[in-house]
């Protein structure tokens, strides 16, 4: 039987002091062949990433079945930083998506960042993201990492909202040594990039707050405002990592919502793969302590504020007629792209 009164019941308000939520799936079962060095790599992109974040952020690590070293290593670093407050263990690897929902939707910050496990994150990538959604309040998901391959990728509403409410136009490459360690990174065959993908890409501007982001992004590392999990699927993934289950769980609902999809002009994180090199270590050691950033925000300002439903329908169109391949070099061209730039991009 219930013995007394539960003191909870006078305390229902839940007071939110943090605004920003990290949430870090990792998956390394062992330490041969393909995850020999992923420890390594997961190290690095913790470390960077507890030297990076703000005071008004907590971080979730949801380890899918690593291995037992791994496991202790998250407890550890769980019990020394106070940015970890969550922590779940796994026995069975229930893929990213699945443990991504898991902790988005048992969590209140309006921004969440998800983030694959071999991420190297640089100083002031949080502020350059936070800004944007400031600067863009239409935005659903920002990356810190540009890429000018991905101007068409779910980008409807991006359309909608240059042609009419902003503006469009190829601008340089601010990182373009950074965009090339990414593809190299892929370990593909053929290189990703061209060299006119490393010279330009397109850019957003919003007319009214002077902000700028380059049109769409991935999302190996991507913030997102809470109501892209909220409003989106409530099933679950039934898929780990392949077969268009992000596209399902976070692209399609971020557009659905008319939400724009951007990344910061900067690069301000590195895809590692699963391999560590020298360059790394180069770059993890510009990060200072001294330098971790405190937050200027509250949280309340990163409102959901979506494109509107003629909106949507219209940047649906846009994109539809841009898969036509004169309507689509006619318009780079419009856009700022010579004729031959065009033709190669």
């Amino acid at each position: 039987m219930r013995v007394g009164f539960n003191p909870e019941k006078e305390n229902k308000e839940i007071v939110l002091e943090n605004y920003h939520r990290v949430i870090v799936p990792v998956y390394i079962p062992n330490f041969e062949g393909y995850f020999a060095d992923l420890f390594e790599v997961f190290r690095l992109c913790l470390d960077s990433l507890l030297l990076t974040a703000h005071n008004k952020t907590r971080i979730t690590i949801y380890n899918n079945n690593s291995h037992p070293e791994v496991k202790a290593y998250i407890d550890e670093k769980y019990q020394e930083s106070g940015l970890i407050d969550q922590v779940f263990h796994s026995k069975e690897n229930l893929g990213k998506i699945n443990a991504i929902l898991a902790a988005a939707k048992g969590n209140l910050e309006p921004l969440i960042t998800i983030t694959d496990a071999d991420v190297l994150f640089k100083k002031g990538w949080q502020e350059a993201v936070e800004k944007t959604f400031l600067a863009f309040p239409e935005a659903g998901m920002i990356s810190p990492v540009p890429s000018s391959k991905v101007y068409k990728m779910f980008t409807g509403n991006n359309w909608f909202y240059g042609l009419f409410k902003g503006k469009l136009a190829f601008e340089k490459v601010e990182d373009p040594e950074a965009m090339h360690r990414f593809d190299l990174s892929l370990g593909n065959k053929e290189l990703m990039y061209k060299p006119v993908h490393l010279e330009k890409y397109l850019v957003l501007s919003n007319k009214s707050t002077g902000g700028k982001a380059v049109m769409g992004c991935g999302h190996f590392v991507a913030t997102l405002k809470r109501e892209v999990f909220d409003k989106g699927t409530n099933q679950p993934a039934f898929i780990k990592i392949v077969g268009g289950v992000e596209n399902r769980f976070i692209d399609f609902p971020n557009e659905k919502l008319g939400l724009l999809r951007l990344a910061t002009k900067e690069n301000y994180a590195y895809h590692m793969g699963n391999h560590t090199e020298e360059w790394m270590y180069e770059e993890f050691k510009e990060l200072d302590p001294k330098d971790k950033s405190i937050t200027a925000f509250s949280g309340k300002e990163f409102v959901f504020q979506p494109v509107s439903g003629w909106g949507q329908s219209v940047g649906g169109k846009i994109k539809q007629l841009l898969d036509r391949k004169k309507i689509n070099l006619l318009v780079l061209g419009k856009l700022g792209l010579t004729k031959d730039e065009a033709q190669q991009y």
